[in-house]
């Protein structure tokens, strides 16, 4: 799709459109596979109907009495202190003030809800309509399908504003307003059914709706960071991304962005290469010694970032004793405790923490 995460990458199978094959996330086998997503469609959404009638509202001995059927009522945004609920009744303890309009929320069993703005007048322990009630909806609940995303759509009757939250998503998708979108999902390949989605305007009418998901992923071997055993990886230094960033030791964490990396095979023997990869997302960046070839790296032989390419500035090779040695410069990685520089050093450090091992993401601490 938009990018390849190189070598990294295995293909995931075609996903189509309107296919019946639905996967969901229970199905997964216990070792699941790290996918990074790549496009997100959808079907058309089913949209529900309100399930409520005969909504009003009408004035009675200092209350005002709300009516409806299949429904139970809620005040909506912030009243006037002293106005309350009860059941079906809306009472008032305060003292006289000025007339206002407050908004009465009726909620069926499936969540759908239809709003009645109420003009009030408030006298000393009374409140009373003050004109008619208007009857706010949600209509028209609808998605598209745009460049990867699905971008959600609705009409309010009150042309209010509306926000949209998606439910049921698989695992790996966090909910969009309004666009669910498929960057920094880790969410499996496949088709998931009863994905749902919520419309709601600013005095609380909603209207709810399912839909059929598509995911579009690949699959990420090799994905983590060499950590060594105090628990510090690789980390690209603020998350910088160019070539010339420096690579510090920091905790290695799967919330940490920076110290995500790409396990290449290399191309010199038994050597590897380390691609950065905030999020899975191959940079085209690798961890390089450039052997003081770099004006800009402040130490000599200190670890940065460079384009990713054949050269055996960016080959490492384990060494038994879980060191990491240059093929280039023939030196050994390490560090020189937690937020500085990584370099190269004629012999590993005494105190151990030269001693790197690959962690796949899913082991890396949360």
């Amino acid at each position: 799709m938009h990018f390849s995460l190189r070598g990294a990458l295995g293909t995931a199978g075609p996903v189509l459109l309107f296919s019946a094959l639905a996967v969901g996330a229970a199905a997964l086998p216990a070792s699941a596979t790290t996918w990074q997503d790549t496009a997100l469609s959808a079907f058309p959404v089913q949209a529900a109907t309100f399930g409520g009638a005969n909504l009003g509202a009408t004035s009675g001995t200092h209350v005002i009495t709300l009516s409806g059927t299949g429904v139970t009522w809620s005040l909506h945004g912030t009243v006037p202190s002293g106005v309350t609920l009860s059941g079906t009744t809306i009472s008032y303890s305060g003292t006289s003030a000025s007339p206002t309009t407050i908004v009465a929320d009726a909620t069926d069993s499936g969540g759908n809800a239809e709003a009645l703005a109420i003009p009030v007048a408030l006298a000393s322990g009374s409140i009373q309509k003050n004109g008619s009630t208007t009857t706010v909806s949600v209509s028209q609940l609808a998605d598209a399908n745009s460049s990867g995303t699905v971008k959600f759509s609705a009409v309010s009757s009150a042309k209010n504003s509306i926000s949209f939250a998606e439910s049921n998503l698989p695992a790996g998708l966090v909910s969009g307003n309004p666009v669910l979108t498929y960057v920094g999902g880790t969410a499996a390949p496949g088709t998931y059914d009863g994905v749902g989605v919520t419309a709601t305007d600013s005095d609380g009418a909603a209207l709810t709706g399912t839909f059929t998901l598509v995911v579009q992923a690949n699959a990420v071997s090799g994905y983590g960071d060499e950590v060594n055993r105090f628990g510090n990886g690789f980390d690209a230094y603020q998350q910088h991304q160019y070539p010339g960033a420096i690579i510090a030791g920091w905790t290695a964490t799967q919330n940490d962005p920076a110290t995500h990396f790409i396990l290449n095979t290399g191309t010199h023997q038994g050597a590897y290469q380390f691609e950065y990869a905030p999020k899975g997302s191959a940079s085209g960046l690798c961890v390089s010694d450039p052997g003081g070839g770099w004006a800009s790296d402040p130490l000599p032989d200190g670890l940065i970032l460079t384009n990713c390419n054949t050269g055996p500035w960016q080959q490492f090779v384990p060494q038994s004793n879980g060191t990491l040695k240059n093929v280039a410069t023939g030196l050994y990685v390490n560090p020189d405790g937690t937020g500085a520089q990584l370099r190269g050093g004629t012999a590993p450090t005494s105190w151990g923490g030269s001693s790197y091992s690959w962690t796949d993401y899913s082991n890396l601490p949360a």
